[in-house]
């Protein structure tokens, strides 16, 4: 059974960096998709990036209000997708979870933020951010 654990997260300062960190277990294969969402309250669930987790490709996909302000790696010897968000706003502030695909689905550009294309989610964390 796949496990995904959330790290990080907790209060940030406007104009500071986010950090947060995504480790699974269980899984026993490649190739699948691992992703970070985010929900403020009040709005749906929408994805922050997703990246490849396999070999012969390094796509990722980023949303439009972090594309340049983010940065995601994934750690094959410890499991963890990590995500790191410079200049965090305000608007930032949010619920975050990490998800993961089952084995071989392929996420394109027009369905990598659906959650409904993810079937393992972590229990998320909250990131406030101070001005």
């Amino acid at each position: 059974q796949v496990k995904l654990v959330e790290s990080g997260g907790g209060p940030v300062q406007a104009g500071g960096s986010l950090r947060l960190s995504c480790e699974s277990s269980g899984v026993t294969y490649g190739n699948y998709w691992m992703a970070w969402f985010r929900q403020s309250t009040g709005k749906e669930r929408e994805g922050v990036a997703a990246a490849w987790i396999g070999v012969g490709d390094d796509t990722s996909y980023y949303a439009d209000f972090v594309k340049d302000r983010i940065t995601i790696s994934h750690d094959n010897d410890k499991n963890t997708l990590s995500l790191q968000i410079d200049n965090v706003k305000p608007e930032d502030a949010a619920m975050y979870y990490c998800a993961a695909t089952p084995r071989g689905r392929w996420l394109y550009d027009t369905n990598w933020g659906h959650p409904s294309v993810y079937d393992d989610w972590g229990q998320g964390l909250q990131v406030t951010v101070s001005s």
